[in-house]
């Protein structure tokens, strides 16, 4: 099966590396930054250079959300018919809604996928032939998406040592994605800008560390990232502002025993979520 990667950054990147290290499928390469093509060739991530997704079994779209539809819009005429068209982007309701008519009027299957894993950094030179080990492989087909080409897109995520596939929603997939990974990104981003912050060098361990990782992130990528998800991300900011209300107000009137029961139950949520996984 011949593969083509549009866009050779963390995700795409070691998207790249790991189906040439997990299987035989050909795969070409295209990205913006002919340096970073050129990388990509160097380390043997990709076995050419694409020069459009016209031969593409199988095309990969690991852009920033706006330029995912952009792109898929304006080479809708290009990609292979028969074949079928995936997409990295953290927010899916609003790629799913842009792009899947357009493709299917010319007989190309599109489906919105979310790989569960990442790293504080982005760019080609941080992608890893393993960054999806054990994670989460999300789904988000339609009714109307040919069976035998989700087994495709499944198949090839499990291939390449993807733990497991979710297939959900595009709605339901935003829904969740705004608390596990898009508020943590604000609060960790908000978090960081405390002016105590200048002072914390030698004060400071694993839970400042933990809290303030994913402060380092892709403002150009994040931005539309949250706006296209503005209603569910909204929602949970406005929750955790409530909850943390509760905490303050406890403090501040000493109610030793209002905190330590907000303690006793966040503890024990934790305690539930960490079983659920084991």
């Amino acid at each position: 099966m011949k593969i083509v990667c549009v866009g050779l950054g963390l995700i795409g990147g070691s998207l790249c590396k790991a189906i040439k290290k997990h299987t035989n499928h050909l795969v070409g390469g295209i990205d913006i930054d002919r340096k970073v093509v050129k990388m990509a060739l160097s380390q043997n991530a990709i076995d050419y250079e694409a020069k459009d997704v016209s031969e593409a079994d199988v095309t990969i779209i690991s852009l920033f959300p706006p330029t995912i539809i952009s792109y898929i819009k304006e080479n809708a005429d290009v990609f292979k018919e028969g074949s079928v068209v995936i997409d990295t982007g953290g927010i899916k309701k609003a790629i799913v809604d842009e792009v899947t008519d357009v493709l299917a009027e010319r007989g190309v299957t599109f489906i919105g996928v979310h790989p569960m894993a990442g790293r504080e950094f982005s760019g080609f030179e941080y992608s890893l032939d393993n960054l999806f080990d054990d994670a989460s492989f999300i789904m988000t087909p339609t009714e109307k998406t040919p069976k035998e080409e989700i087994h495709l897109i499944e198949d090839l995520a499990l291939s390449i040592h993807f733990k497991k596939v979710v297939k959900t929603s595009p709605e339901e997939h935003d829904r969740i994605i705004a608390f596990t990974s898009q508020l943590a990104h604000v609060v960790s981003n908000a978090y960081i800008k405390s002016p105590t912050q200048q002072q914390q060098m030698g004060f400071s361990a694993g839970s400042f560390q933990d809290l303030t990782r994913v402060a380092k992130l892709n403002e150009d990528m994040w931005t539309p990232l949250f706006i296209m998800n503005k209603d569910a991300l909204c929602f949970e900011i406005d929750y955790i502002i409530d909850r943390l209300a509760e905490y303050r107000d406890a403090i501040r009137a000493e109610d030793s025993a209002a905190l330590h029961e907000l303690l006793r139950k966040g503890r024990i949520l934790k305690e539930e979520q960490l079983a659920k996984r084991g």
